[in-house]
């Protein structure tokens, strides 16, 4: 079960209390009909049981939160049930007496902490003292009852709580059958919304837009029903780290940062498993054993951080460790030992590839298999759950200073944000958390072939292509017109995709794949689009596996001269320019000066929507607005609702609304760009004003959201790409 309130978090639960509020008094009302059951049933442990938890639980929480009157008179109310629990004394008209009354005071502290956040002045000194009574005597005859609280009965205590009114406990079962029927909503807004753009009608345009906006907005809100926190997950894992550092040896601290980050109930699944392996990995072979510690310096104690947070749409979680981190080269040696690589290769890779090494399958450096690693089934499984569920696992590490795995997931497997591409006349959905950006083939993409793999050379780098057609053996005639490159990453891997067209980017509902199809790599899904085709979901995994570049025997392997004689470098893009600095869904971006026509802002009242499109009247014209939170794969959010900031950017002869958190400041500063974080709508990262700042590309967006105004600039042509 989950309990709706916590997972929507409620204004009105703005602390513990109010938590504290809800779990209490919920568990009270099983408290009263237990002690009405257990007259008729005076010997049941498991009516006892149940009663004692609900005391014993109200107890250690007073403790916790400081609220001492309570704890007196629920521990008071626990010692007498101990002794009924144990059978030194017989439970008696008495004791329930005295037990309801108990009940009953513990709803009005809990009124009065509500209304007052104060326990009040009542005093319950003659309860107790009668609890405490009933302790040492077991009296044969019925005993008049203990008084209750002034004005306070059960029924009055809880109505007239407004965070319990406030609660509601909804089976898991029946959310996920909400999930699935605001999926299908949102295929019908699909197909709706392409219809009314064909048909020139302003009632249906208007209705589609509305339409589309509520299911939007019902689409986000029950997503929120399914989310819980990370530490879900993470409140288990200080028991694990204690008993494994126990069985190991070793001394380990646990630190937790980004508890309250959350995800969807069905990602928290899926990653259960890999936590508990990363963790595993960094107690037996990373944090050192005590002596050796000391002798290199460092507290005998060493340190896991688990940090979680939202970034770019995804959900980040990083395990650290202040250990003795990853010997590269002895991890060279066990690969060419078990032969993983060739000699060949060990020469030519990266300190990152070597690093990777240890995903592959059965690989372990340890030197002997012990109860709790060793066996070599412990990162590649980590990986393969990860990219099971579209994220990404990447790793880095210092000799003698320690290892973080950084782990890169979507915030929920069941509608995800796409790209539709076209090849030879069938559609394919490309998610966009694997898409880093998208490439019209022109004069500067130059393609070449080095050892027989098809490479790109882009801004002045290589990287490999996998023409879709040939991945997938499709047939069909070739486009007529220009061909693009998607640019995907696949775990450390980045390759160009070509295929013939882009379509529109859309929100999909991810349904599995047939029981024929699941043996197909190179898909992840399905999905039905707003024409009612069904379209494949791409898994950029599947596809670089299936065109040979990952994994031991990889065709993207080429020597250091090769890449020197085919690359050319790359020169600093140092650029001194102006910056507009904004907000947006709570992140700090920026744009040129140069691009910015007006700064504006609209009342929210006056936003209509057309043909599915977003747009204000603006000096007598129809302004279309862009939302560059939700391009960015970022949250909507606003400082003042009723008020829309907008950047006005003048694409061409065609003015556009860029519609923003807040503007922060104008800087000039010289502008190192920085390809990480590159995906649709953002050109990458740089330091602006000493914070990094994510620069938008405002060409990109336009040309994937409105392609027929056309466009001379290329999707990364902003002032800032290279």
């Amino acid at each position: 079960m989950l309990r709706s309130s916590f997972q929507n978090r409620l204004s009105h639960m703005t602390d513990p209390l109010n938590e504290f509020f809800v779990e209490s008094l919920e568990n009270l009302e099983r408290y009263d009909e237990g002690l009405l059951s257990l007259e008729k049933e005076p010997n049941s442990p498991k009516i006892i049981a149940s009663i004692f938890r609900t005391l014993h639980t109200i107890k250690g929480t007073c403790g916790f939160l400081a609220l001492h009157k309570l704890e007196a008179l629920a521990h008071a109310g626990e010692n007498l049930l101990v002794l009924v629990r144990d059978g030194a004394i017989p439970f008696t008209q008495s004791i329930a007496n005295a037990l309801l009354a108990t009940g009953d005071a513990i709803r009005a502290i809990i009124a009065e902490l509500e209304s007052t956040r104060k326990e009040g002045d009542t005093d319950y000194s003659a309860l107790i003292e009668s609890l405490v009574k009933l302790q040492t005597a077991a009296p044969a005859a019925p005993a008049a009852p203990a008084a209750p609280a002034p004005k306070t009965t059960a029924t009055e205590t809880t109505h007239g709580s407004k965070a319990l009114d406030n609660t509601v406990r909804v089976n898991v079962e029946v959310l996920d059958n909400l999930m699935n029927l605001v999926g299908e909503l949102v295929l019908t807004r699909n197909q709706l919304v392409q219809i009314s753009g064909a048909i020139a009608s302003s009632p249906l345009q208007a209705a589609s837009g509305r339409l589309n906006q509520i299911t939007t907005e019902l689409q986000d809100r029950v997503m929120k029903t399914r989310v819980q926190p990370i530490d879900v997950v993470w409140s288990k894992l200080p028991r694990t780290v204690r008993e494994l550092a126990s069985l190991c040896g070793k001394k380990v601290r646990l630190e937790m940062e980004g508890t309250e980050t959350e995800l969807d109930r069905s990602v928290i699944d899926a990653i259960r498993d890999p936590m508990t392996h990363l963790l595993r990995n960094s107690i037996d072979h990373g944090i050192e054993l005590p002596s050796q510690r000391l002798a290199a310096g460092k507290p005998e104690e060493g340190t896991i951080l688990l940090r979680a947070y939202h970034a770019a749409g995804l959900v980040t979680i990083e395990i650290t460790d202040d250990g003795g981190g990853i010997n590269v080269e002895r991890v060279k040696a066990r690969a060419l030992e078990r032969g993983l690589i060739s000699p060949e290769d060990a020469e030519t890779m990266s300190h990152k590839d070597l690093v990777h090494l240890i995903f592959q399958p059965g690989f372990s450096t340890a030197e002997k298999v012990s109860m709790v690693s060793g066996r070599g089934v412990g990162m590649d499984v980590v990986k393969t759950h990860i990219e099971k569920i579209g994220g990404i696992v990447d790793l880095s590490t210092e000799l003698g200073k320690g290892t973080t795995c950084r782990i890169k997931i979507p915030l929920t497997l069941a509608i995800i944000p796409v790209v539709i591409v076209g090849c030879r006349q069938e559609r394919f959905a490309v998610p966009q958390a694997n898409l880093l950006e998208v490439i019209r083939i022109d004069d500067s993409v130059t393609l070449e072939t080095v050892r027989d793999t098809q490479v790109a050379r882009l801004r002045g780098t290589l990287m490999p292509v996998v023409r879709l057609q040939e991945a997938l053996q499709l047939r069909g005639p070739a486009p007529k017109s220009e061909q693009h490159l998607a640019l995907v990453q696949a775990g450390p891997l980045q390759f160009g995709l070509i295929v013939d067209s882009i379509h529109e980017a859309e929100e999909i509902v991810v349904k599995p794949m047939g029981r024929a199809l699941m043996s197909l790599p190179c898909f992840a899904g399905s999905t039905i689009l707003g024409d009612g085709r069904v379209a494949l979901i791409l898994d950029v995994f599947g596809i670089a596996n299936r065109a040979n570049l990952l994994g031991e025997g990889s065709n993207w392997k080429p020597s250091r001269e090769e890449i020197l004689v085919h690359s050319e470098p790359r020169p600093e893009e140092h650029k001194v320019t102006e910056l507009l600095i904004f907000k947006v869904g709570g992140t700090r971006a920026a744009i040129p000066l140069e691009m910015v026509h007006r700064l504006e802002e609209f009342p929210s009242k006056d936003i209509e929507h057309c043909a599915g499109r977003t747009v204000i009247q603006y000096n007598g014209e129809i302004l279309p607005l862009i939302s560059v939170a939700r391009n960015m794969g970022l949250p909507e959010t606003a400082e003042d609702p009723s008020i829309v900031q907008a950047v006005i950017y003048q694409h061409e002869k065609h003015p556009v609304g860029l519609m923003i958190e807040s503007v922060d400041q104008i800087i000039k500063d010289s502008v190192v760009l920085q390809t990480t974080g590159r995906r649709f709508g953002v050109l990458g990262s740089a330091v602006v004003g000493k914070k990094v700042t994510e620069l938008v590309d405002v060409p990109g967006m336009l040309q994937r959201l409105f392609p027929e105004l056309g466009s001379s600039q290329s999707p990364s042509s902003s002032p800032l790409s290279s």
